[in-house]
């Protein structure tokens, strides 16, 4: 047998296992998304039906709203820490619009304006800026919950992740809020933000 041959024959072979190998890792990689997935299920909004005190969307959001939140990397690691001076005004009976002023820790700042439209059947639904589409919300009890796809800027690119984005009314003048970002189903951080309306006289 000539060289050649031996030489292709161990080639094919070496190709082979690779490829038996590749298939492998896929199938084990396949398998840890599916079970990531599967571990990381969202609530279902419907368990606060009963919860108070009862979210209404016109009236807490209304006038000057203070919000002291935080950015965590999906370790718990605290990475970035703001102030959030949010102006909430009311254009007829169904639109709200959110003016959302951040001043981060390192002493850059951003904004956001949001405007936030009620559906006749009492869901919701936003556009801002950033934000890929609209924004689908659903009040249940004293929960709001937002799904949306936000353009996120991180050095000199730009990606697009997904916001699973929950409001906890507290009591009738502080929210509560979490937010989980997600690219490609993985968890990359979250969001935690304290939210408490201006009493009416310095509104």
């Amino acid at each position: 047998m000539s060289k050649f041959k031996i030489l292709s024959g161990s080639f094919i072979e070496v190709r082979k296992k690779a490829h038996c190998s590749i298939a492998k890792l896929t199938a084990g990689l396949g398998l840890s998304a599916m079970l990531l997935t599967s571990g990381c299920a969202t609530q279902n909004i419907q368990a606060y039906q009963s919860t108070t005190p009862t979210l209404d969307m016109h009236e807490f959001f209304s006038g000057q709203i203070d919000g002291w939140g935080m950015f965590q990397g999906r370790n718990g690691e605290v990475k970035k820490r703001f102030y959030v001076d949010i102006d909430a005004i009311h254009e007829g009976d169904d639109v709200i619009v959110l003016n959302e002023k951040f001043s981060w820790v390192d002493g850059t700042k951003s904004q956001r304006i949001w405007r936030l439209t009620e559906q006749a059947d009492g869901s919701w639904k936003g556009v801002a800026g950033d934000v890929i589409g609209e924004a689908t919300g659903q009040v249940v009890g004293n929960t709001l919950h937002w799904n949306y796809l936000l353009e996120l800027p991180v050095e000199d690119k730009t990606y697009k992740v997904t916001f699973d984005d929950w409001m906890y009314l507290i009591d009738e003048d502080v929210m509560l809020n979490r937010s989980v970002m997600k690219k490609f189903g993985v968890e990359l951080g979250s969001v935690t933000l304290s939210m408490h309306r201006k009493p009416a006289d310095t509104k």
